[in-house]
């Protein structure tokens, strides 16, 4: 096998925590941490989604490989360092599943990509009931609220979702990603305020255009 994502897909569903850890560390040698996300472990991740469509592997081995995949990705953050006072801004972002969505791997992919960049994060995981996720946010008042959804019938939670948040007075953008915006073309969503994230390298280069300072200009 040489295929790199299959390879760290396999490791993930045997629960190899060491060997996973071990392969990536191999990768970033020669690669950013973006290509990581985009190119790897987003792919291995879809593989594995596509293994269990099939009934090629049980729900058990996709939970196992979501958990060993999740913990290789909290190593990784911890070992990567915080961004220091001196560089962190004042941006703020708030993410999350939509009502029973469970998947999260990517959201924990993107809430490292704002970290890195030196926004201040509150990640709250997947499965998040709207009016839970319309009183933090209120409490918060962050800048990019970032949903996440994977399967078609959360086009109308993210409908109502979006309906909701217009009705924030500071404007904040709103961010759609997970895995539904690459089965299904969601540009009727799509305003000044909201966002169709494709993919990890949309948001890289979301920020190296400099498309975060331009927030506080249309709010």
């Amino acid at each position: 096998m040489d295929v790199q994502h299959e390879i760290l897909a396999h490791h993930f569903l045997q629960g190899d925590e060491q060997g996973a850890e071990e392969y990536i560390k191999t990768l970033l040698e020669k690669h950013p941490r973006a290509y990581l996300y985009e190119d790897i472990i987003t792919p291995a991740m879809y593989y594995i989604g596509e293994l269990w469509e099939r009934n090629e592997i049980s729900v058990a081995d996709e939970h196992l490989a979501t958990a060993i995949c999740d913990f290789v990705l909290s190593k990784l953050h911890s070992e990567s360092g915080l961004v220091s006072r001196r560089h962190q801004k004042n941006f703020k972002a708030m993410l999350f599943g939509v009502e029973e969505e469970q998947h999260y791997i990517g959201l924990k992919m993107v809430a490292d990509t704002f970290k890195n960049h030196g926004w201040r994060v509150r990640y709250l995981g997947p499965d998040l009931p709207l009016e839970h996720s319309f009183t933090q946010i209120q409490k918060y008042r962050p800048d990019v609220i970032g949903i996440s959804a994977a399967l078609p019938y959360r086009l109308k939670t993210i409908k109502r979702l979006l309906e909701r948040f217009s009705q924030l007075e500071w404007n904040p953008l709103i961010m759609i990603g997970g895995r539904i915006v690459k089965k299904y073309d969601l540009k009727e969503f799509e305003s000044e305020h909201v966002m169709v994230v494709k993919d990890m390298d949309h948001l890289k280069r979301w920020f190296n255009e400099g498309r975060e300072e331009t927030i506080n200009e249309t709010s």
